[in-house]
């Protein structure tokens, strides 16, 4: 039976506003503006998102009022002077096209960042406390500057409305300027702005203040704020209720957003946008105390919501008004509306890896999605053509990049045929779904196949493609997609039958002893998921890494929660070590700095994770062969599913 949609897609006031119905995109870093101004490219992704059908997006997470805000590290929005305007204008009429209002967030970072040496600004605070995450001791605030910051918000402000937009939302949250005014554990100030709650609340009460002067009582203006610090001294769940009420009593807010915990650690960071060893909708709770303590107030809230069912019952029972499904969005822009049309089945579902959105964005590089490639590429990849001509394709390899080139394939009119040698869809990426806090990785393969059975594409399991099979088959093109084989350093002992990898390891295929030494040359999250998995069977487990700490590429919001993990469950991590030779039961490591050899004794398995090379024959084979020949994925050169998927797109389109 169908899921009937009961409040989802019922619409809700903001202010003098009505959203068409609940579902928003919150404000995030897109790392998409050039010299600080909109671009093309962050216009045509928001825009997607209103064409799905979202009722409000909000583009420009933190952007900047003043220059002593840093915005060129994320490639973010400067909102400085009105030379913006124009820009906004543009972005608010392509969304507006659609029926979708559109908001920008506007803040001040405060300490939150690195001072940029190519300016004359020093990070300003209300007090000499470094951030955790950034490490810059800021200058404290003079009046002066308190003034001249309040009057820069209220400019920024203007700009906005002037630029068309529909709202703000005001930044106070994630441990910015505001915010950090607010917390007792980072304001020391003994001024009027230090010490009370009232004293610690007068700059965010002045910056509204001014922001209404500017832009009047008819625009709406809202503040994102924490529903707890979630960190022992600073503001608790009933502190930011009692902050909620002074908001709203202060009738210069139309609305609240919630977020859970601050940002100025790096497990805090990460859980504020929570991966998939996260519950869903992890911090609901805590927005449903702040809609509790001002009940008359809308309440927006974001926190791993991914499914419009979820949604639902979420603002059914009361505890949010509108649910931001930002990274919902960011897998399937139109999840809005296959959910009205009851196409649940059909919504790529946003599994929670933050490998191709959050983690890149602090990296500084351009949002898009592990699984959905068309993300943040709307310019090349957002409009699915028909072929000119229907063409027989044969696609090799059943994994993610042979089924994103399959299905993409079957879209654009093509009769397609996939090949897979095992008796299984999905390759590697089920395999990675098998360790601890990962099996969400399972639901990109879910979509894919789900998909490709709908488009009527023929699949052959325990087809293990050969030359003369494939031309056999009289194709039009071929992709070859037959991924990557398990690299073994050539190093003394590796052929010991007590050295696998870590394939073998999450495959079930290993024989393992109590003592295991990883040894991770791969640096992302392969190795050291495998050393979870291992944990969890109650193995003890060092990982080595020559890196200067162990899983170095993992994502910044991924590292922290699996570190907690592995720590919690007893894993020795040695960094700056590489593997020189396995003796028996003894591995002899060396430190890749001193050069200074160690013996790890009594070791019962080594396993090692240190990467992969192509498995690329086929393509070779067939060069010259076929009319036309692709080859996508790890068989290109071992990389992740971002690129595998990127690549199947690609080949499919160029057919």
């Amino acid at each position: 039976m169908a899921y009937e949609f009961h409040s989802l897609f019922t619409p809700v006031r903001l202010g003098h506003l009505t959203l068409k119905n609940r579902i928003y995109s919150s404000a995030h870093a897109e790392a998409m503006a050039e010299s600080g101004r909109p671009t093309e490219r962050l216009r045509r992704y928001h825009e997607a998102k209103a064409r799905g059908g979202c009722a409000l997006t909000i583009f420009g997470g933190s952007s900047s009022v003043h220059p002593s805000s840093p915005a060129a590290a994320w490639k973010q929005i400067a909102n400085h002077d009105d030379a913006i305007i124009p820009a906004y204008r543009a972005l608010a009429d392509a969304v507006h096209r659609h029926e979708c209002l559109v908001f920008t967030q506007l803040t001040h970072l405060g300490r939150r960042a690195q001072s940029d040496p190519d300016s004359d600004n020093v990070l300003l605070a209300p007090s000499q406390i470094p951030e955790r995450v950034h490490r810059e001791v800021p200058h404290e605030l003079e009046a002066g500057q308190i003034a001249e910051l309040v009057r820069a918000f209220g400019e920024a402000a203007r700009r906005c409305r002037d630029g068309g937009l529909d709202g703000i939302e005001i930044s106070m949250a994630h441990n910015h300027l505001i915010d950090q005014f607010w917390s007792p554990l980072f304001n020391e100030r003994s001024d009027e702005y230090g010490g009370s709650l009232d004293n610690r609340l007068r700059f965010g009460l002045e910056v509204l203040t001014e922001i209404r002067q500017q832009v009047g009582g008819d625009f709406v203006v809202g503040a994102r704020i924490s529903g707890d610090e979630r960190t022992p001294g600073g503001l608790t769940a009933r502190d930011m209720a009692a902050i909620a009420r002074r908001l709203a009593e202060s009738g210069l807010v139309d609305f609240l957003s919630i977020i859970g915990g601050g940002a100025h650690t790096y497990a805090l960071q990460a859980a504020v946008v929570p991966n998939m060893s996260f519950a869903t909708g992890v911090f609901v709770p805590l927005a449903a105390l702040i809609k509790e303590a001002v009940p008359g107030m809308p309440i927006l809230h974001a926190s791993r919501i991914v499914d419009p069912r979820h949604a639902d019952r979420i603002v059914a029972e009361g505890q949010v008004d509108v649910v931001g499904m930002t990274r919902a969005l960011i897998a399937d822009p139109d999840l809005p509306r296959k959910a009205r049309e009851g196409r649940l089945d059909d919504i790529r579902t946003c599994v929670g890896a933050n490998e191709g959105c959050i983690d890149r964005i602090y990296q500084g590089k351009p949002v898009t999605c592990v699984q959905n490639p068309a993300t943040g590429r709307e310019a090349e990849l957002g409009d699915v053509r028909l072929a000119a001509t229907a063409k027989k394709i044969v696609i090799v390899g059943g994994g993610v990049a042979g089924l994103e080139a399959s299905r993409m394939a079957a879209l654009r009119g093509h009769r397609v045929l996939l090949l897979e040698k095992s008796t299984e869809l999905g390759g590697q990426v089920l395999l990675a779904a098998r360790a601890p806090a990962r099996a969400e990785y399972a639901g990109i393969v879910r979509f894919l196949v789900s998909q490709i059975r709908k488009l009527g594409v023929e699949v052959r399991l325990g087809a293990e493609a050969t030359p003369e099979l494939v031309l056999a088959e009289d194709p039009d093109a071929v992709v070859v997609a037959t991924g990557s084989h398990s690299f073994i350093p050539p190093v003394p002992g590796r052929d010991g039958k007590h050295v696998v990898t870590d394939r073998e390891v999450l495959a079930g295929e290993a024989t393992l002893g109590a003592s295991v030494v990883v040894v991770d040359d791969v640096h992302t999250e392969q190795a050291l998921s495998t050393a979870e998995l291992l944990l969890d069977q109650g193995r003890r487990v060092e990982v080595i890494s020559p890196l200067f700490h162990v899983g170095q590429d993992i994502g910044i919001t991924s590292i922290a929660p699996l570190y907690a993990r592995l720590y919690t469950k007893g894993v020795v991590l040695t960094p700056g070590s590489e593997l020189r030779a396995v003796e028996g039961s003894t591995v002899i490591v060396r430190n890749v700095y001193s050069g200074v050899e160690r013996r790890i004794e009594g070791v019962d398995t080594v396993v090692l994770a240190a990467g992969s090379r192509s498995t690329d024959a086929l393509y070779r084979a067939l060069k010259g062969q076929v009319p036309a020949l692709y080859a996508a994925g790890d068989c290109v050169a071992p990389r992740g599913v971002h690129q595998a998927i990127l690549d199947g797109t690609r080949a499919a389109r160029a057919i």
